[in-house]
């Protein structure tokens, strides 16, 4: 017999993982396939203090692991696998991997994003050590401690006014002297006595044991090339990357609708130009993106599969 599943879930960040929990709660036969590790940009985060129910303060690690162990319990399978091809033009959509080939009624994408990275040596190994990508969910742990944001957009300039509230000092570092956010945003950072600007400056390198302890600019007017350290007393600092994010979506753009930064343009129904197949979390373009919004998109995505499938089926 042929096994074909009622929901084929790509991607086990939050979104999927919540979509998986449900699907399989409703008894659908359900698999969730994840090309790395399951938890998406969870996985890289110290600690998780913001997300409703944690009484505790959870690491991403242990977060996703609870998540898995929740949806496993219901019977959600869960497998390693990168999706390389697929056929959703008839009724039973296909997903093909290098290894194996998936059957499903209905599909639900949930791919999620990356942050832009700097590039530069270093950040990879200190990404959660000082390094983040997000203020909402890393800002309250350098309270009274400097801060650095990296980028002149307006994501750049509303998270460095946001910070202002923790941070003793935040100094924001753009390559170039023009700012690409509202001129309205700019402003109200300029007149926040917190915020200071770095200009014409990239970092070349960020360094540090275990924790972020010095950061090396170059200006690329002059060439100059300086460094700084953490104050001694406090022994770290804040570094926050906002120079864009770039949305898992490739391999389905050609079929899926995207807008033109390459995020799905799904609405809260999550449903998508194509019968049957459904976006969940950060690859739906969205204006917050945090994990208790890709969970509620992997439940609504799930709820709509099982009433697609209920009509159609």
């Amino acid at each position: 017999m042929e096994n074909i599943y009622d929901v084929l879930i790509i991607g086990g960040g939050p979104a999927g993982l919540s979509a998986g929990l449900y699907a399989s709660r409703g008894k659908l036969k359900t698999l969730i396939l994840e090309k790395e590790k399951n938890g998406g940009q969870i996985v890289i985060t110290h600690q998780v203090d913001n997300y409703p129910g944690s009484v505790e303060s959870a690491s991403g690690p242990s977060l996703t692991a609870r998540m898995v162990q929740q949806a496993k319990s219901f019977g959600c399978e869960i497998e390693k696998g990168e999706v390389t091809s697929f056929d959703f033009a008839d009724k039973i959509k296909v997903v093909n991997t290098a290894s194996k080939t998936y059957k499903a009624r209905t599909v639900i994408i949930a791919t999620g994003e990356n942050p832009r990275k700097m590039g530069c040596p270093g950040e990879t190994k200190l990404i959660g050590k000082g390094v983040s990508y997000c203020a909402t969910c890393d800002a309250d742990f350098f309270e009274d401690f400097e801060v650095f944001v990296i980028g002149g957009g307006d994501s750049a300039i509303e998270e460095a006014i946001y910070l202002t509230k923790f941070a003793r000092k935040v100094t924001i570092v753009h390559r170039r002297q023009g700012f690409r956010c509202t001129m309205t945003a700019l402003e109200k950072a300029k007149e926040n006595p917190k915020i200071e600007f770095l200009l014409d400056t990239v970092v070349e390198e960020v360094k540090g044991d275990g924790i972020l302890e010095s950061i090396v600019f170059k200006n690329k007017i002059t060439g100059e090339i300086t460094e700084y350290f953490a104050d001694e007393e406090d022994g770290t600092f804040g570094c926050f990357v906002f120079i864009g994010s770039v949305p898992q979506t490739e391999v389905f753009k050609d079929v899926i609708e995207c807008d033109e930064s390459g995020y799905f343009t799904a609405g809260e129904s999550t449903e998508t130009n194509v019968e049957g197949v459904f976006v969940a979390g950060d690859c739906r373009k969205k204006e917050v993106r945090q994990v208790v919004t890709a969970t509620g998109d992997g439940c609504t995505a799930a709820v709509m599969a099982e009433r697609y499938i209920s009509r159609s089926f």
